[in-house]
Order: C-alpha cells, then sequence, then structure tokens
C-alpha cells in the first residue's frame, strides 16, 4: 500500500526507490516530499532502525516495515533477470510495479510483465469494505491485490473502461475530473456498462453512482491492462 500510495501521489515514480534523493540526515528531520526517498537511501546505506527513528521520529514498526522493501529491493537486484515465481510473487505482494521489478533487475518493463503472466502471477479483484467489516456490504468499489486467493465478483463482457486523471495538481484540476464524467455519463445514456479506473476521493467520477465498477488504483500502464484483461 506504502508503495502504490507514492506511485500514486507522482507518476514520475516506481515507488520506494532508494535512488532518487541522496542520504542527508538535515532531509530525514523534515517531514517534505523528499524524505520518503531519502530514508529510502539511508535505509540503502544501513542506517540503523534507532538511528533513523531518532531522526525522523517514525514508529521503529513502520521503519521496519520499509526497510524490508529495501533489503527485498537488494534481492531484485542481485537476481537480475534470474526471477522465479517465488521472487516474482513476493516482490508483488510488498508493492513492487512491474516498472519497478525492471529498474532492478535491469530488465524492461513489458518483459517483466510476459514473464509474470506466464507465471501465473496476476493481480486479484477485491471489493472495499465501507463498513470495515460491521455488517456484509457489497460495494462497486474495487482493487487488485495480489494478497489474495480468489476474486470476489465475475467478469462479464461488454464493459467500456473510463480512465481517470487522477490526484490534483497544477494544471489538472475538477475541470478534467468533468471530462470522465460527461464521458459515463453519456456512455450510461447509450446503454453501455462502465468502469472507471481512478484514485482520487475529491473527485465527482470516484462517487459510487457513478458507474457500474470503480477501481481505486494507480493509473498506469500496467494497471489499465490488468483491469482490461
Amino acid at each position: 500500500a506504502f508503495q502504490k500510495a507514492l506511485r500514486m501521489v507522482d507518476g514520475n515514480v516506481n515507488g520506494f526507490d532508494p535512488y532518487l534523493e541522496p542520504v542527508k540526515d538535515e532531509e530525514l528531520t523534515q517531514p517534505t516530499d523528499k524524505r520518503p526517498f531519502v530514508l529510502a537511501a539511508a535505509l540503502k546505506a544501513n542506517y540503523t532502525i534507532d538511528r533513523l527513528h531518532d531522526l525522523t521520529k517514525i514508529d521503529r514498526w513502520f521503519l521496519s516495515k520499509m526497510q524490508n522493501i529495501i533489503e527485498f529491493h537488494g534481492v531484485l537486484e542481485a537476481n537480475g533477470v534470474n526471477l522465479n515465481r517465488d521472487l516474482i510473487l513476493k516482490a508483488k505482494k510488498m508493492g513492487y510495479s512491474d516498472k519497478q521489478i525492471a529498474a532492478a533487475t535491469k530488465n524492461a518493463e513489458l518483459t517483466v510483465r510476459h514473464q509474470r503472466q506466464e507465471m501465473g502471477v496476476v493481480p486479484f479483484v477485491k471489493q472495499i469494505d465501507t463498513v470495515a467489516g460491521e455488517w456484509p456490504a457489497a460495494t462497486n468499489y474495487l482493487y487488485l491485490t495480489y494478497n489474495a486467493s480468489e476474486h470476489d465478483l465475475d467478469f462479464p463482457e461488454n464493459f467500456t473502461i473510463v480512465v481517470g486523471s487522477g490526484v490534483y495538481r497544477i494544471g489538472s484540476s475538477v475541470e478534467f475530473d468533468w471530462c470522465a464524467v460527461g464521458c459515463l455519463r453519456e456512455l450510461r445514456k447509450l446503454g453501455k456498462s462502465t468502469v472507471m479506473i481512478n484514485y482520487n476521493p475529491e473527485t465527482v467520477s470516484t462517487d459510487y453512482d457513478m458507474c457500474d465498477r470503480l477501481y481505486f488504483e494507480e493509473i498506469s500502464f500496467e494497471v489499465v491492462m490488468d483491469v482490461y484483461e
């Protein structure tokens, strides 16, 4: 979830990348947008959990989880293109994207994707529980995960996918989301079943009644193709 969140905030980021920022102790003490990647670099440079806790004041439990991600990054680098099914599955369960695995193993994203699919490592579609287990809830809020063994629903054909514009940022705000809303409404008028892929909870396009199925997911080649297939 942490790596997916980083990719959602910035489409140019592959995940918890230890090579984006240099290690600087002063950067670790300030909670800026750079700090996660300075933290990744520090873990790669063998900073201890206690030292990072003293600098960042982040709970040691979270720091240890981040350390697991960076240690596994080293495993991917050491194995290179010689990845087996267990390694690929573990990488996916730890939030690594195909593009991220490709960067660590000096490979191409499409090659990693084809290799993963040939090994049967594919995501499962689960429904988001909007009531935290208080009672059974069947929603059209969906997400992809590798930490599952079956889908929560079936996949009839003849859906039309609409891809959203993600988070609000300078130059991309609600007017771009309204384009997606207009598209969904017109498709509904034409009698088409719709799938929305977006991840901004502030937008109209992610309202539960705007489409037949909403995938609350990062917008990338990998995810869009996984939903399509």
